[in-house]
């Protein structure tokens, strides 16, 4: 993929208005991911690629009011989307490039992303971008609320040796961004990497 995002934009803006509507069943996914991030009261969180902001109340939820919950989605039609689902009051919505962010570095104690691996154009250095506004120590939560078998299957494709959400995959490009693999979990249900910045 090209650092062209204008089809990844245009595949989102498609789909904006009713994706949630698509996918009715993903909240206890979002929560026991967010959950699984260990987050505590006070924490200052990213939601990237937050989409129509499914994973905002339980990140608002989990880091309290003193906490900072941040979105950014690279798709207008999405936040807005968002906005009009009222998750903006759980968290400040920004329109921006997960792989550009304008936020300082060390400012987040972690970052959750669902399905974002997937969409970006170069995923070595846009994990290390992410890794950047994350201090030392801080969390990565890369999750889908489906596996990756089971996306696949939904999508009428298989699974490719290539496949950067594979363990043997994932795992060597988190170590070379500046990220350490702590937990991997494939299942049908859901699909959660955890990596901790190693600064």
């Amino acid at each position: 993929m090209s650092d062209d995002h204008t089809h990844v934009q245009e595949f989102f803006t498609a789909r904006a208005a009713d994706w949630d509507s698509r996918f009715p069943d993903d909240g206890p996914a979002y929560a026991a991911a967010v959950a699984d991030l260990g987050l505590r009261a006070g924490d200052r969180v990213l939601d990237a690629g937050c989409g129509t902001g499914r994973a905002l109340p339980p990140l608002r939820a989990a880091v309290g009011a003193s906490g900072v919950v941040v979105g950014v989605d690279l798709t207008p039609a999405m936040l807005q989307a968002a906005v009009r689902a009222g998750r903006g009051r759980d968290g400040r919505l920004l329109l921006a490039d997960a792989a550009a962010l304008p936020l300082r570095p060390g400012s987040l104690d972690a970052v959750f992303a669902a399905g974002l691996i997937a969409h970006l154009p170069q995923p070595a250095d846009n994990l290390r971008e992410l890794a950047r506004v994350v201090r030392p120590g801080g969390t990565l939560a890369l999750f889908h609320p489906i596996g990756r078998a089971a996306l696949a299957a939904r999508q009428g494709r298989r699974i490719t040796p290539g496949d950067l959400r594979a363990e043997e995959n994932l795992d060597p490009l988190l170590a070379r961004s500046g990220w350490r693999m702590t937990r991997y979990v494939d299942e049908d249900a859901r699909f959660l990497a955890l990596a901790v910045h190693e600064g």
